[in-house]
């Protein structure tokens, strides 16, 4: 890999000139300096690269729905779980232990796995995402607004660190493919050959819609003069570097959206009840020295300030160096026994080192490793020692400002609570904090404070110490970013990260032309009872032949006060509005004994239902259930069960279709509402064959 790495633009592996060779970047083995590759974009035509994804990329990613984008993903995962072990082998060149690797590595795929579960289940099999509920805007129903969510109609550039070149970016990749928008990823130099090896297992895959993704390979000066509205970009890496390009004048008046996840000063509390001997002590020590030497500390999330009970701090030192001393042994992550290794590059190691010498002119004592090199490593390596300094001043400004980006924490002493929560808000907002408590209080009085300064909370104690996904690991069901100097933005949060790539728009107009404009059937749109209609049932159509708005409306069944007795009295339900007169009546809501509401909406069924065998799989689930107006004895309901949306499940024979459910009475009055999902087969059944 010493030629010059390649870049995947336009649907092509692109190198530039030879003549680039001699003013390419090069890229060291971080272990032990040798050469990796060389790294050039010059003669690259960025702005091309980019038209391309506006262009191609867009109509391959708008002619798939969510669901069929989900499935690719999931393929796209597998993809990569079989080759793994050719990224595992380059991961270790960047420095990163057999355990790095996994974190990265099975870390991203972990992501594109799960983006394609939830967008299966929490996406509809469309386009358009609708969100929240319809508003009536006019009296009479003519009239009506709600909110849509439409991908965006530009690219998605991802500007990486250079800490998880897979992970990080992966977990960017797969929101912006599942909301249909195409993607240039541009990975730090140091590990980027790391991106361009899984880029390329994909593009060998062939299951990478035309212009879905493409990789940059070395810098982009004028990457900001080329974007425009409808772009977004994601970018990780220093505060300084995200508000200098936040500045730029294509984010401030041309449109582009900019998010950032950027570098953090993480704090982690040790509960005032969790003192040594206690199993949240332990857990604390275990998780802060995971913390300082996982990927030898080069995490945005790692902890960089130990926030201690001012009685614990030297037991808290004693036992990290005891249990650095016992687990921690730094080398070439290819050498057995080795589990923490250098850092990315020699700059990254000068630069970590530097930091560590202002936070020691800022008062920090290092009281645990030292600025020189680890014994027996190669001197042409990035290695440092896991470092713990302390600081007398808990206040002094350093130790909440300064980053000393790799296995470092400084170890600061509070005494109350409150005091506690002042220094976690000192660090200026973070991606996270952890707790080590037991005590709810503790944990109530903190989390009170402290969560509007923070994109995460963990809660540490004996309970969940040993299933913890840990402090310094994101999923991608849960908010990944934070407040303030941490970036302000959310790279993840399950369908939150997918909307980063949409745009929410308030669309108004007639139930028919929203109805055609979402895909959803709203009430009052024209809907099709089927008797009136010379149609089969409803619940005899296949998703083929099944519309939007076929209807059943049904005939009245009147409820008797027997029917309400006998109710009550099979399922045990005798709640006094049922049973009791007199009480149902001095009850606000009853003007006597009533229907049980369940029992109206069992009725609902058997009057929609249609019996026989046939495409109707399965009834899983009713939603949005209320109940709205009373049934006393005498009255009457009908049911309206109307199609409102169909979803074919992309690997499955059967879809699932959700009926609007209306029960109304005698006096055309709304009784109760809910949604009515079955799981319908794609296809016709066939017809059952004479024994």
């Amino acid at each position: 890999m010493t030629e010059i790495l390649p870049s995947y633009v336009r649907d092509a592996w692109w190198t530039p000139d030879q003549a680039a060779v001699a003013s390419a970047t090069e890229v060291r083995d971080a272990s032990t300096g040798e050469l990796v590759a060389r790294v050039s974009t010059e003669g690259l035509d960025l702005a091309a690269a980019l038209e391309h994804a506006r262009t191609i990329g867009q109509r391959s990613l708008g002619e798939l729905t969510f669901h069929q984008r989900a499935v690719l993903l999931k393929q796209m995962a597998l993809v990569l779980t079989e080759r793994k072990a050719e990224l595992y082998e380059l991961s270790a060149r960047t420095g990163a232990t057999q355990r790095d690797s996994w974190v990265d590595i099975d870390g991203g795929i972990g992501v594109l796995f799960t983006y394609s579960s939830k967008g299966r289940r929490e996406l509809p099999n469309a386009k358009v995402l609708v969100d929240g509920p319809v508003e009536p805007l006019s009296k009479d129903g003519s009239f009506i607004g709600r909110h849509v969510y439409t991908r965006l109609p530009g690219v998605a550039v991802q500007i990486n660190a250079f800490n998880f070149p897979v992970w990080g970016s992966l977990e960017k990749f797969a929101p912006a493919f599942l909301a249909g928008v195409p993607t240039v990823v541009k990975p730090a130099t140091p590990t980027g050959y790391l991106t361009e090896a899984y880029v390329r297992i994909l593009v060998e895959s062939g299951l990478l819609p035309a212009g879905s993704l493409q990789l940059v390979s070395g810098s982009v000066p004028d990457l900001f003069d080329h974007l425009r509205l409808g772009d977004h970009v994601a970018f990780t890496g220093s505060a300084s570097t995200a508000e200098r390009l936040r500045a730029h004048d294509s984010v401030q008046t041309g449109g582009v959206r900019f998010s950032s996840e950027t570098d953090s000063i993480n704090a982690s509390v040790l509960g005032t009840d969790a003192t040594p001997e206690t199993p949240e002590f332990d857990a604390y020590v275990k998780q802060l020295v995971v913390e300082m030497t996982s990927k030898a500390g080069q995490k945005c999330t790692a902890i960089r300030r130990a926030i201690v009970p001012a009685a614990s701090v030297d037991a808290l030192v004693d036992a990290v160096r005891e249990r650095l001393a016992e687990r921690v042994v730094v080398g070439d992550p290819r050498a057995e026994g080795t589990t923490m290794g250098p850092l990315a590059s020699t700059g990254q190691r000068d630069e970590v080192l530097r930091q560590v010498r202002r936070l020691q002119e800022a008062g920090g004592e290092l009281v645990i490793g030292s600025l020189e090199a680890p014994e027996g490593v190669d001197a042409e390596g990035a290695f440092v020692q896991p470092m713990l300094l302390k600081f007398t001043d808990a206040a002094a400004p350093a130790v909440h400002e300064v980053e000393a980006f790799g296995p470092v924490a400084s170890v600061i002493a509070y005494d109350s609570i409150d005091q506690a929560v002042d220094l976690v808000a000192r660090g200026g907002g973070s991606l996270v904090t952890s707790v080590a408590t037991h005590d709810p209080e503790v944990a109530i009085a903190l989390a009170t404070g402290i969560a509007p300064m923070n994109g995460r909370l963990l809660f540490l104690d004996r309970d969940d110490a040993r299933s913890s996904t840990g402090h310094g690991s994101p999923v991608p069901h849960l908010v990944h970013g934070g407040p303030g100097r941490a970036g302000g933005s959310e790279e993840l949060g399950g369908m939150r990260a997918v909307k980063h790539y949409m745009q929410r728009t308030a669309v108004q107009g007639s139930p028919a032309m929203l109805t055609a404009l979402t895909g959803v059937w709203h009430s009052g749109a024209e809907a099709r009872p089927y008797l009136e209609a010379g149609e089969p049932h409803p619940f005899r159509k296949s998703l083929a032949d099944l519309r939007i708005g076929d209807q059943v409306a049904s005939a009245p069944r009147t409820v008797t006060l027997d029917d309400i007795e006998t109710f009550a009295n099979f399922t045990g339900d005798t709640f006094y509005a049922h049973m009791d007169e007199e009480a149902a009546a001095a009850n606000p809501f009853f003007p006597g004994r009533v229907a049980h509401g369940y029992l109206l909406v069992s009725w609902a069924a058997g009057l929609f239902v249609d019996a026989a065998p046939g495409p109707v799989l399965a009834n899983y689930g009713l939603e949005n259930l209320r109940f709205i107006t009373p049934v006393s004895p005498g009255d009457s309901i009908r049911v309206e069960l109307t199609a409102k949306e169909i979803s074919p499940r992309e690997t499955d024979e059967y879809g699932e279709v959700r009926w609007d459910a209306v029960l109304k009475n005698q006096d055309d009055e709304i009784v109760a509402t809910y949604d009515v999902l079955t799981l319908v087969a794609k296809e016709p059944m066939p017809a059952p064959q004479p024994a």
